[in-house]
């Protein structure tokens, strides 16, 4: 295995790793108190928490199985509500309005990885609230994808943006930018391109046409 493929599974690993580490330390950190709590109501509180923390988890890992992984086995395709449900998960209680424009037919491996992978970079840049549009269609020149931004500040990171915009090399290659690292590999590997535009300063498209299988 070459330099940059450890590298590149060594960022992924290491995005999995710091997402998850909130909510696995909180659960953590919630037996602790559990343990010494006698108060009935606090107790109450600290299940509450506990159980949070453990739905945040058992979501995040849920969406990188299907994002990172071979999630669903080594099939062809994947049901669409799994993608649905999986952006729903990491969106959680913020204030973005998903409108998920798929249909109930299952999507393309690939595709899936796509739209999960700009999904996180998009949820990531809506810190202050949004709307995320997903639409994925077949055409007879291949599938294109395509997710939308509006929100009163976007904050999609610099280099993410780049890679997005410009190809892997763009920018130097982080456990940030490992995921728009991943839509362009997994495009090119289906004889596919990426597409980023900034439509006005609170609106942000970005897509992908998919040639290949």
């Amino acid at each position: 295995m070459s330099d940059d493929r450890v590298d590149f599974a060594s960022m992924l690993a290491s995005r999995l790793c710091h997402d998850l580490l909130s909510p696995v330390g909180a659960f953590a950190n919630g037996l602790e108190l559990l343990a010494d709590e006698k108060d009935p109501e606090m107790r109450a509180r600290c299940i509450e928490l506990l159980e949070q923390s453990a739905r945040t988890s058992a979501n995040k890992l849920k969406f990188f199985r299907l994002a990172f992984g071979s999630a669903g086995g080594f099939g062809e395709l994947v049901p669409a509500d799994e993608a649905k449900s999986a952006i729903q998960g990491i969106i959680g209680d913020r204030a973005i309005t998903l409108n998920w424009m798929i249909g109930a037919e299952p999507l393309p491996k690939p595709a899936v990885k796509i739209i999960l992978n700009l999904a996180l970079l998009l949820v990531d840049a809506l810190v202050r609230g949004g709307r995320l549009d997903i639409g994925c269609e077949k055409q007879a020149e291949g599938i294109e994808i395509a997710l939308h931004v509006e929100a009163e500040r976007i904050f999609l990171d610099a280099d993410v943006e780049r890679i997005l915009a410009d190809g892997e090399g763009a920018s130097p290659m982080t456990s940030r930018t490992a995921p728009a690292v991943l839509v362009q590999a997994v495009a090119r590997q289906s004889d596919g391109t990426v597409m980023l535009a900034r439509e006005t300063p609170t609106s942000l498209l970005v897509g992908a046409v998919l040639r290949g299988r």
